[in-house]
């Protein structure tokens, strides 16, 4: 299969002049994937906290208008944490182009968000911190506004993986099964002048990533709150999150492309989100188990 020629800019506002200059504003894909992501998390995070049933014997950890300010916590805490996860753990040269870049874009590279990279370990940690500061400045246990965070956490996993292949990022490792996609076209060549995939088949681990990571787990969590309402013991969903994120992860690392920037004692063994992963499933079931052993909390 070819990659079909997708255009990672949905359209171009204007252009407009500019101190003399024409300016477009060109839409892609990737930010409107941020922006449904955090828009119907924010919706589907209202929802629950409005459910009192969900919560009971206790009371859901923050109001309506709370979670409003929150979403801005937790929007500076995806962006700015997970393109300094991107450069810390996969790209660290850019903190050295910050001395030695040859120019003043060069030299701040390490913020052009708009060329690309983006670290969901990274993200993870951001909002991690922003919840646990947010909880503090409203005396909230952190733990039960990290249950009502993470049940949304698969929306935007799933648009941002779908981003991910439109962009034609990310592939998979190179395959000879029936769903292999060659991840070149006209749009790529014209952009690299070759094709950084190459012309063999590989899979399309983007949409691995969009079902397993997003769709299966969002599924998962929606049993976990809806049925088994597991929002009585502060923990368990997002304990369920990090697992369940940090197994299949691991799981889908096997046919993604590995890091090309592994030490060599490391190359063909594991690959950086195998390694990130393992302190979330770690994390993800010393919650579940802590959970699980106590009765619900009240209040």
């Amino acid at each position: 299969m070819i990659f079909p020629e997708f255009d990672p800019v949905l359209f171009t506002i204007g252009p407009v002049e500019l101190f003399g200059r024409s300016i477009g504003l060109p839409i892609r894909w990737y930010a409107l994937a941020y922006v449904a992501g955090i828009v119907l998390g924010w919706r589907y995070a209202v929802m629950l906290a409005r459910r009192t049933s969900l919560w009971t014997p206790r009371t859901p950890p923050v109001s309506g208008p709370q979670i409003d300010d929150l979403v801005l916590w937790v929007t500076l805490g995806i962006i700015g944490g997970g393109r300094l996860g991107y450069v810390l753990f996969y790209r660290p040269d850019l903190f050295g182009q910050i001395f030695t870049g040859s120019g003043f874009g060069e030299r701040l590279e390490i913020l052009q968000l708009w060329t690309g990279g983006m670290s969901f370990h990274g993200g993870l940690i951001g909002v991690a911190i922003a919840l646990f500061f947010f909880a503090r400045s409203q005396k909230i246990n952190p733990l039960s506004l990290g249950d009502l965070i993470a049940p949304v956490a698969p929306i935007g996993l799933f648009f941002g993986r779908i981003a991910n292949f439109i962009n034609g990022e990310l592939w998979g490792r190179p395959t000879d099964g029936p769903l292999g996609v060659v991840f070149c076209n006209d749009r790529i060549l014209q952009l690299y002048g070759y094709c950084p995939a190459g012309l063999e088949p590989r899979h399309a681990s983007q949409l691995y990533e969009a079902l397993l990571e997003g769709l299966v787990l969002f599924a998962v969590l929606v049993l976990a709150v809806w049925k088994w309402r597991l929002l009585a013991k502060p923990g368990y969903v997002t304990g369920i999150f990090l697992l369940g994120y940090g197994l299949s992860r691991a799981v889908l690392e096997t046919v993604r492309e590995p890091d090309t920037h592994m030490p060599d004692a490391l190359q063909g063994m594991v690959t950086m989100g195998m390694l990130l992963s393992i302190p979330m499933m770690l994390i993800g079931a010393w919650l579940i188990w802590r959970a699980w052993s106590r009765p619900p909390a009240q209040g």
